[in-house]
């Protein structure tokens, strides 16, 4: 499969069933939704995929499934960043052994690591597969950001390094990171990890995004992408006015990844809300304000009980 790396792709919630197994009904129904509406790719064990709580073998059990469920119809992207080296290695060989198309790696936490440290956990990785390789820049909770400088490095000695998911609140950084990465690899891509940036990233040269919310309201990023390449600017004002809302609903709850699944279901697709600890169900107060976020973004009615609006 040719690999488009620009687009829209959903960084895919998992879905559990309540005795915490994988809910494959539920993934196979979000998974065929989201090809449905024209998402370019699919992305597992991102944040929203709950991947840090997730022992070694249910990653690979996902992984498994996710390239047997996509079935090539869009490409599949895993998540495979972790602490320890060794085991980005491990799974980032079962994806390319699994059939993935490509991994996406978080740098590790905990520790800040040196420079030269970080480069050799990333050196490794990138030698240890053939496949394509994206970065995933979240030093809000990483504690640790990749430079443009770095990722420039990273991009000029490893052709399988080939893009970027910069989940930055500063939209300079991401101008900086294409400015600097495609100056070298005009073929590396950078994708906005925070949904609000997607437009501005697309009019600087950026690839696309990775936002949680294409995983309930794909229409609206799918919308400004479509809207940005058919130079309809009226239209992709107002759905970027739309989209303006969705940034609240992170705020509602830590670890926010109740409050995607929650919303995929207000959006009407009846999955289980299950989460593997800590994260925990959001409180019923939560779910009236984030009824109210969805309504005021326009994607469900605003009424006092919710109602789930089918999206298909």
């Amino acid at each position: 499969m040719n690999l488009p790396i620009r687009g829209i792709m959903p960084p895919v919630s998992t879905i559990f069933k309540p005795d915490m197994t994988l809910d494959r009904g539920g993934m196979t129904l979000l998974i065929g939704h989201l090809i449905k509406q024209g998402v370019h790719g699919l992305f597992f064990m991102g944040t929203a995929g709950e991947f840090a709580n997730m022992s070694m073998d249910l990653r690979k059990e996902v992984t498994r499934f996710a390239v047997e469920a996509v079935d090539k119809r869009v490409p599949v992207w895993i998540g495979t960043g972790a602490n320890s080296t060794d085991e980005v290695e491990e799974l980032s060989r079962y994806a390319e052994n699994e059939g993935a198309d490509g991994v996406i790696v978080i740098n590790p936490s905990y520790y800040t690591l040196g420079e030269t440290q970080l480069w050799e956990h990333f050196s490794r990785v990138a030698r240890s597969v053939k496949l394509p390789i994206m970065l995933y820049n979240f030093p809000m909770l990483t504690g640790q950001d990749l430079t443009p400088e770095f990722v420039k490095r990273l991009a000029t000695t490893y052709s399988n390094v080939v893009g970027i998911k910069d989940t930055v609140d500063r939209l300079a950084h991401m101008r900086e990171m294409i400015h600097t990465v495609k100056s070298v690899r005009p073929d590396f891509s950078v994708f906005a990890g925070f949904d609000e940036y997607l437009a501005d990233v697309l009019i600087l040269g950026g690839d696309g995004a990775i936002p949680a919310s294409s995983n309930f309201a794909p229409e609206l990023t799918l919308g400004i992408w479509n809207a940005f390449h058919k130079k309809d600017m009226n239209e992709l004002m107002q759905i970027q006015r739309k989209l303006a809302y969705i940034p609240y609903m992170y705020a509602l709850d830590a670890p926010f990844v109740n409050v995607v699944k929650e919303a995929i279901r207000m959006r009407g697709l009846d999955i289980s809300t299950q989460l593997l600890a800590p994260a925990l169900p959001l409180p019923e107060s939560k779910k009236a304000e984030l009824q109210q976020i969805l309504a005021q973004a326009g994607l469900i009615n605003n009424t006092s009980e919710p109602e789930y609006v089918p999206v298909f």
